[in-house]
Protein backbone atom coordinates (compact mmCIF):
# COMPACT_ATOMS: atom_id res chain seq x y z
CA UNK A 1 0.00 0.00 0.00
CA UNK A 2 1.05 3.58 -1.17
CA UNK A 3 0.67 6.50 1.87
CA UNK A 4 1.31 9.70 0.43
CA UNK A 5 1.47 12.52 3.15
CA UNK A 6 1.25 16.34 1.96
CA UNK A 7 1.91 18.34 5.16
CA UNK A 8 4.50 21.57 5.71
CA UNK A 9 6.01 19.98 8.91
CA UNK A 10 7.70 16.47 7.06
CA UNK A 11 9.79 15.53 10.32
CA UNK A 12 6.59 14.33 12.40
CA UNK A 13 5.69 12.16 10.08
CA UNK A 14 9.38 10.62 8.58
CA UNK A 15 10.21 10.06 12.54
CA UNK A 16 7.34 7.88 13.33
CA UNK A 17 7.03 5.87 10.07
CA UNK A 18 10.39 5.21 10.50
CA UNK A 19 10.14 2.89 13.91
CA UNK A 20 8.85 -0.07 14.74
CA UNK A 21 5.82 -1.48 12.79
CA UNK A 22 5.69 1.10 10.35
CA UNK A 23 9.50 0.06 9.63
CA UNK A 24 8.54 -3.00 9.17
CA UNK A 25 6.20 -2.67 7.18
CA UNK A 26 7.96 -0.74 4.58
CA UNK A 27 10.99 -3.43 5.12
CA UNK A 28 8.55 -6.15 4.16
CA UNK A 29 7.25 -4.45 0.94
CA UNK A 30 4.15 -4.14 3.12
CA UNK A 31 3.74 -0.48 2.91
CA UNK A 32 5.53 2.27 1.25
CA UNK A 33 5.33 5.95 2.75
CA UNK A 34 6.27 8.92 0.84
CA UNK A 35 6.00 12.04 2.69
CA UNK A 36 5.84 15.23 0.44
CA UNK A 37 6.57 18.42 1.89
CA UNK A 38 3.90 21.42 0.58
CA UNK A 39 6.22 24.00 1.13
CA UNK A 40 8.52 22.32 -2.40
CA UNK A 41 5.23 23.42 -4.09
CA UNK A 42 5.43 27.31 -3.57
CA UNK A 43 6.89 29.14 -6.09
CA UNK A 44 7.83 32.39 -4.03
CA UNK A 45 11.38 33.03 -2.71
CA UNK A 46 9.54 32.79 1.20
CA UNK A 47 7.67 29.43 0.38
CA UNK A 48 4.53 30.69 1.80
CA UNK A 49 2.00 28.10 2.27
CA UNK A 50 -0.85 30.22 4.47
CA UNK A 51 -2.61 33.81 3.72
CA UNK A 52 -4.87 35.68 5.98
CA UNK A 53 -8.99 34.81 4.85
CA UNK A 54 -11.00 36.41 2.84
CA UNK A 55 -13.95 38.29 4.68
CA UNK A 56 -11.47 38.46 7.57
CA UNK A 57 -11.44 36.93 11.07
CA UNK A 58 -8.44 35.09 12.70
CA UNK A 59 -6.27 32.89 11.89
CA UNK A 60 -4.94 31.85 8.51
CA UNK A 61 -5.65 29.60 5.50
CA UNK A 62 -3.66 27.35 3.33
CA UNK A 63 -3.42 28.49 -0.05
CA UNK A 64 -4.63 26.38 -2.36
CA UNK A 65 -1.75 26.77 -5.02
CA UNK A 66 1.09 24.63 -3.26
CA UNK A 67 -1.53 22.03 -2.10
CA UNK A 68 -2.86 21.76 -5.87
CA UNK A 69 0.67 21.46 -6.91
CA UNK A 70 1.64 18.95 -4.68
CA UNK A 71 -1.29 16.47 -5.09
CA UNK A 72 -0.77 16.68 -9.02
CA UNK A 73 2.79 16.10 -8.70
CA UNK A 74 2.18 13.22 -6.57
CA UNK A 75 -0.95 11.90 -8.72
CA UNK A 76 1.28 11.78 -11.97
CA UNK A 77 4.27 9.84 -10.00
CA UNK A 78 1.37 7.16 -9.17
CA UNK A 79 -1.02 7.72 -12.21
CA UNK A 80 -3.47 9.98 -10.97
CA UNK A 81 -5.01 6.08 -9.34
CA UNK A 82 -4.96 7.78 -5.77
CA UNK A 83 -7.82 8.47 -3.45
CA UNK A 84 -7.41 12.05 -1.72
CA UNK A 85 -8.30 12.57 1.79
CA UNK A 86 -8.19 15.27 3.60
CA UNK A 87 -7.83 15.19 7.73
CA UNK A 88 -10.83 17.21 8.74
CA UNK A 89 -12.89 17.79 11.68
CA UNK A 90 -15.57 17.93 9.30
CA UNK A 91 -15.12 14.52 8.00
CA UNK A 92 -16.24 11.45 8.65
CA UNK A 93 -15.21 9.44 12.26
CA UNK A 94 -12.45 7.43 12.12
CA UNK A 95 -12.99 4.01 13.57
CA UNK A 96 -12.25 0.42 12.68
CA UNK A 97 -14.73 -0.29 10.07
CA UNK A 98 -13.35 2.34 8.13
CA UNK A 99 -9.60 1.18 9.38
CA UNK A 100 -10.39 -2.06 7.42
CA UNK A 101 -12.36 -0.43 4.41
CA UNK A 102 -9.08 1.59 3.77
CA UNK A 103 -6.71 -1.02 4.07
CA UNK A 104 -8.03 -2.40 1.02
CA UNK A 105 -7.36 0.78 -0.74
CA UNK A 106 -4.05 0.25 -3.39
CA UNK A 107 -3.02 3.48 -1.52
CA UNK A 108 -4.05 7.48 -1.00
CA UNK A 109 -3.19 10.81 -0.48
CA UNK A 110 -3.22 12.27 2.99
CA UNK A 111 -3.77 16.24 3.09
CA UNK A 112 -2.60 17.56 6.69
CA UNK A 113 -4.22 20.20 6.80
CA UNK A 114 -2.74 23.56 9.39
CA UNK A 115 -4.34 27.04 10.33
CA UNK A 116 -7.57 27.69 10.01
CA UNK A 117 -7.98 24.71 7.59
CA UNK A 118 -7.59 24.38 3.39
CA UNK A 119 -9.14 26.53 0.82
CA UNK A 120 -12.30 25.14 0.14
CA UNK A 121 -11.74 25.39 -3.69
CA UNK A 122 -9.30 22.60 -3.21
CA UNK A 123 -11.11 20.19 -1.28
CA UNK A 124 -14.04 20.60 -4.12
CA UNK A 125 -11.84 19.79 -6.71
CA UNK A 126 -9.62 17.20 -5.08
CA UNK A 127 -10.80 16.00 -2.00
CA UNK A 128 -12.48 12.44 -2.49
CA UNK A 129 -13.01 12.41 1.47
CA UNK A 130 -12.84 13.74 4.75
CA UNK A 131 -11.60 12.21 7.73
CA UNK A 132 -11.70 13.39 11.88
CA UNK A 133 -10.36 10.73 14.81
CA UNK A 134 -12.53 12.49 17.28
CA UNK A 135 -14.68 14.93 17.82
CA UNK A 136 -11.96 17.96 18.65
CA UNK A 137 -9.29 20.07 17.12
CA UNK A 138 -5.93 19.34 16.70
CA UNK A 139 -3.12 22.34 15.79
CA UNK A 140 -2.55 20.15 12.56
CA UNK A 141 -3.49 16.80 10.56
CA UNK A 142 -0.27 15.20 10.81
CA UNK A 143 -1.62 13.05 14.16
CA UNK A 144 -4.57 11.86 12.71
CA UNK A 145 -2.38 11.10 9.48
CA UNK A 146 -0.63 9.21 11.81
CA UNK A 147 -3.49 7.41 13.35
CA UNK A 148 -5.06 6.61 9.94
CA UNK A 149 -1.71 5.12 8.82
CA UNK A 150 -0.95 2.64 12.12
CA UNK A 151 -4.78 1.50 11.95
CA UNK A 152 -4.74 0.79 8.38
CA UNK A 153 -1.11 -0.85 8.41
CA UNK A 154 -1.48 -2.82 10.98
CA UNK A 155 -4.72 -4.76 8.73
CA UNK A 156 -2.18 -5.41 5.73
CA UNK A 157 -1.30 -8.85 5.06
CA UNK A 158 2.61 -9.81 6.50
CA UNK A 159 2.79 -6.98 8.81
CA UNK A 160 1.57 -8.39 12.18
CA UNK A 161 3.70 -11.51 13.32
CA UNK A 162 0.23 -13.09 13.96
CA UNK A 163 -2.44 -12.54 11.81
CA UNK A 164 -4.67 -13.45 14.69
CA UNK A 165 -3.40 -10.37 16.53
CA UNK A 166 -5.43 -7.82 14.45
CA UNK A 167 -8.80 -9.96 14.23
CA UNK A 168 -8.67 -10.36 18.31
CA UNK A 169 -8.41 -6.50 18.61
CA UNK A 170 -10.96 -4.02 20.13
CA UNK A 171 -13.68 -2.95 17.59
CA UNK A 172 -12.77 -5.78 15.12
CA UNK A 173 -15.13 -8.36 14.26
CA UNK A 174 -17.73 -7.92 16.19
CA UNK A 175 -17.14 -4.69 17.41
CA UNK A 176 -16.54 -5.83 20.81
CA UNK A 177 -14.02 -4.11 23.33
CA UNK A 178 -10.54 -6.39 23.60
CA UNK A 179 -10.97 -9.05 26.63
CA UNK A 180 -8.14 -8.57 29.59
CA UNK A 181 -4.55 -10.12 28.95
CA UNK A 182 -1.51 -11.90 31.00
CA UNK A 183 1.46 -13.51 30.95
CA UNK A 184 4.25 -14.57 32.98
CA UNK A 185 4.99 -14.41 36.08
CA UNK A 186 1.52 -16.33 36.95
CA UNK A 187 1.31 -14.35 40.19
CA UNK A 188 3.21 -10.96 40.46
CA UNK A 189 2.26 -8.20 43.01
CA UNK A 190 -0.39 -10.36 45.33
CA UNK A 191 -2.57 -11.01 42.30
CA UNK A 192 -2.52 -13.83 39.83
CA UNK A 193 -3.46 -14.44 36.93
CA UNK A 194 -6.89 -16.28 35.89
CA UNK A 195 -6.77 -20.42 36.46
CA UNK A 196 -8.87 -20.68 33.21
CA UNK A 197 -5.93 -18.98 31.25
CA UNK A 198 -3.30 -21.96 32.55
CA UNK A 199 -6.11 -24.65 31.73
CA UNK A 200 -5.51 -25.46 28.53
CA UNK A 201 -8.73 -25.90 27.81
CA UNK A 202 -9.21 -23.77 24.80
CA UNK A 203 -12.99 -24.03 24.48
CA UNK A 204 -13.76 -22.75 28.23
CA UNK A 205 -10.57 -20.39 27.41
CA UNK A 206 -12.34 -18.82 24.68
CA UNK A 207 -15.58 -18.52 26.67
CA UNK A 208 -13.94 -16.72 29.23
CA UNK A 209 -12.37 -14.13 26.52
CA UNK A 210 -15.64 -13.81 25.24
CA UNK A 211 -17.25 -13.44 28.82
CA UNK A 212 -14.53 -10.56 29.97
CA UNK A 213 -15.39 -8.86 26.37
CA UNK A 214 -18.81 -8.51 26.63
CA UNK A 215 -18.25 -7.57 30.35
CA UNK A 216 -15.93 -4.97 29.39
CA UNK A 217 -17.70 -3.38 26.57
CA UNK A 218 -21.30 -3.66 28.49
CA UNK A 219 -19.51 -1.89 31.70
CA UNK A 220 -17.16 0.97 29.92
CA UNK A 221 -18.85 1.53 25.93
CA UNK A 222 -22.51 1.62 26.66
CA UNK A 223 -23.12 3.13 23.28
CA UNK A 224 -21.42 0.11 21.82
CA UNK A 225 -22.84 -2.40 23.74
CA UNK A 226 -26.21 -0.87 23.14
CA UNK A 227 -25.77 -1.94 19.13
CA UNK A 228 -24.23 -5.42 19.85
CA UNK A 229 -26.72 -6.35 22.55
CA UNK A 230 -29.11 -7.25 19.90
CA UNK A 231 -27.57 -9.59 18.25
CA UNK A 232 -25.57 -11.20 20.90
CA UNK A 233 -26.22 -15.06 20.44
CA UNK A 234 -27.92 -17.85 22.69
CA UNK A 235 -24.50 -18.91 23.66
CA UNK A 236 -22.90 -15.09 24.45
CA UNK A 237 -26.50 -14.90 26.98
CA UNK A 238 -25.74 -17.70 28.82
CA UNK A 239 -22.09 -16.95 28.79
CA UNK A 240 -23.73 -13.12 30.26
CA UNK A 241 -26.08 -15.12 32.69
CA UNK A 242 -23.10 -17.17 34.38
CA UNK A 243 -20.89 -14.10 34.69
CA UNK A 244 -23.60 -11.94 36.61
CA UNK A 245 -24.86 -15.22 38.76
CA UNK A 246 -20.84 -15.06 39.85
CA UNK A 247 -20.85 -11.67 40.11
CA UNK A 248 -23.29 -11.65 42.69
Amino acid sequence: MIFEVLTIFPEIIENYVGCSMMKRAAQAGAARFHVRNIRDYTTDKHHVTDDVPFGGGPGMVMKPEPVAAAIDAVQALNGGALPVIYLSPQGEKWNQDLAMEFSQMPGMILICGRYEGLDERVIEKYVDREVSIGDYVLTGGELGALVMIDSITRLLPGVLGNSDSAVQDSFSSDGLLDCPHYTRPEHWNGAAAPEVLMSGHHAKINDWRRMMAMKRTRERRPDIWEKIEPTLTKKDRKLLAKLDEEQE
